[in-house]
């Protein structure tokens, strides 16, 4: 009886030598006679132990990590098929503290699953979702996903049912639904996580959408630089045109660019134009990709939605508080020293998440800024950790939780520094179609250069730009570019040079 393996063919997995881990597991059961069952899955999130080896076993699943090929003899000669103990022994995968403490909704089946075999996907519970939403009629699924209280998770958190219910309003004789998987924000990863891990499940929900919309096409932009979810989509799809019925899914391969995560340039790109951003109104809900009404909204969106129809808007509605319900896949990176995915419902605090999974700074160093919400989002001093994670709590400190990407720094970081980062990335960024987005992040760069330079009293004429830049910016890649600053000005002020002065 063969004993089934589980390395993971993830992305980041990849890049610290799974292929060749792989490879060597093939090897050496093939040399001793052994017969295996190599499964190449999603990753667990747990980047600080990949590439985390699983065995299936009588008692579960056993982990070792993080393991390189040089280990993989050794493993054997232990015993690691059948759970023996080695110095990179975990134990038993889902009792591991990292994963316990988690309540797993949108990622529950990656790196549980075969990403590739909708047979495994259905097995563990996929496609009930579906199922349910074809025996229902459109306003009864839109009912479903607003009564759930889910909100958009690609950033701007507005909910999902109103826009499906606008779409579903708007008479057109075609009407598209569009994934959103553009993730651009540094620091984030979910979307490439699902996409690698569950593809099935983004499937499943974009097709959960057009029936509620009446639409009967769907695209997946996906960002150029993840060439392997791109691959496991196209793989996945491939299989699923039977199950997915009249619904057609394509992937669109993005030009690279930061700007076309904003819908208005995404839908641009997906016409084939160049992504600059549309003037707002009219929204994409009622006209968007070709001039149709259009459903738009990002992968974990999307892969939230099979577990409303299947268990129901009110089990969704106990995840959360406030009106910030279910759950969202945090992102932690940056100085931290257990870096990876946290799929947690709203609700705790900033500092359990940056302490209780994160562990604090990879460094060892006290833990002084935080960036919630990619290169546009507020940096967060110490004195804000015990902010609960809910849309509303970091409305009111002037911040946002964004797609659940953080950023940690520890007491070395120069904040003056960050805050001319964030400037010139929307100066590289800006698709150039607005002035106060163009110009002024080039000035802003330029401004806060001589406030390094010595030239504290240049702070107001920063401050006057970046509120021209609120203001004036057709998007909101110019208008949210001043948050980072204007929150490193207000939290850190002495890196300005403020307090001399």
């Amino acid at each position: 009886m063969s004993v089934t393996v589980y390395v993971p063919g993830e992305a980041a997995a990849l890049a610290l030598g799974a292929d060749a881990v792989a490879a060597t597991i093939v090897a050496e059961a093939a040399r001793r006679g052994i017969d295996i069952r190599l499964v190449r899955n999603g990753s667990r999130g747990m980047f600080w132990l990949e590439p985390l080896v699983e065995v299936s076993t009588s008692r579960g699943r056993i982990a070792y990590g993080p393991v390189a090929a040089h280990d993989v003899r050794g493993l054997f000669a232990a015993g690691f098929l059948s759970g023996g103990i080695h110095p990179l022994h975990l134990g038993v995968t889902e009792e591991l503290p990292w994963l316990k403490r988690q309540q797993r909704l949108a990622c529950r089946r990656i790196g549980i699953i075969d990403p590739l075999s909708l047979a495994d996907y259905l097995a563990q519970g996929g496609g009930e979702g579906l199922r349910c939403a074809r025996a229902m009629a459109p306003v009864e699924i839109v009912r479903a996903v607003t009564d759930s209280g889910l909100r958009g998770r690609g950033g701007a958190a507005f909910p999902t049912g109103i826009k499906w219910r606008t779409v579903l309003d708007t008479p057109a004789p075609q009407k598209y639904i569009v994934c959103n998987a553009d993730e651009g924000d540094s620091g984030t990863f979910s979307d490439r996580l699902l996409m690698e891990g569950d593809p099935f499940q983004l499937l499943e929900g974009m097709a959960i959408a057009g029936l509620a919309v009446g639409a009967t096409m769907g695209y997946i932009y996906v960002r150029s630089e993840y060439p392997h979810a791109i691959a496991a989509l196209n793989a996945a799809l491939d299989g699923a045109r039977d199950w997915l019925g009249d619904f057609k899914i394509e992937v669109r391969k993005g030009a690279g660019s930061y700007v076309c995560g904003e819908e208005t340039a995404l839908l641009e790109s997906l016409e084939g134009r160049r992504g600059i951003v549309r003037a707002k109104p009219p929204l994409p809900a009622i006209s968007g990709l070709f001039g149709q009404p259009t459903v738009i909204n990002n992968v974990i969106t999307f892969g939230s939605v099979p577990d409303i129809l299947a268990h129901g808007a009110s089990h969704y509605q106990e995840f959360g508080c406030g009106r910030s319900r279910g759950t969202l896949p945090f992102q932690l990176a940056g100085n931290i020293k257990y870096g990876g995915l946290v799929e947690v419902p709203f609700g705790l605090t900033l500092r359990e998440l940056l302490y209780d999974f994160g562990g604090g700074s990879r460094s060892g160093r006290p833990l002084r800024a935080v960036q919630v919400g990619g290169p546009l989002g507020a940096y967060l001093p110490e004195t804000r950790f015990d902010t609960m994670l809910d849309y509303e709590a970091f409305a009111a400190i002037g911040a946002g939780l964004g797609h659940g990407g953080i950023v940690a720094f520890d007491d070395t970081v120069d904040m003056a520094r960050q805050a001319r980062y964030a400037m010139k990335f929307c100066a590289v960024e800006s698709c150039g179609k607005c002035t106060p987005c163009r110009i002024g992040s080039t000035r802003g760069v330029e401004v806060i250069d001589r406030i390094r330079g010595g030239q504290a009293e240049q702070i107001e004429l920063l401050r006057d730009l970046c509120e021209t830049m609120i203001h004036g910016s057709l998007c909101a890649m110019g208008s949210m570019t001043p948050i980072p600053v204007l929150s490193a000005l207000e939290h850190f002020s002495e890196d300005f040079g403020w307090m001399r002065a």
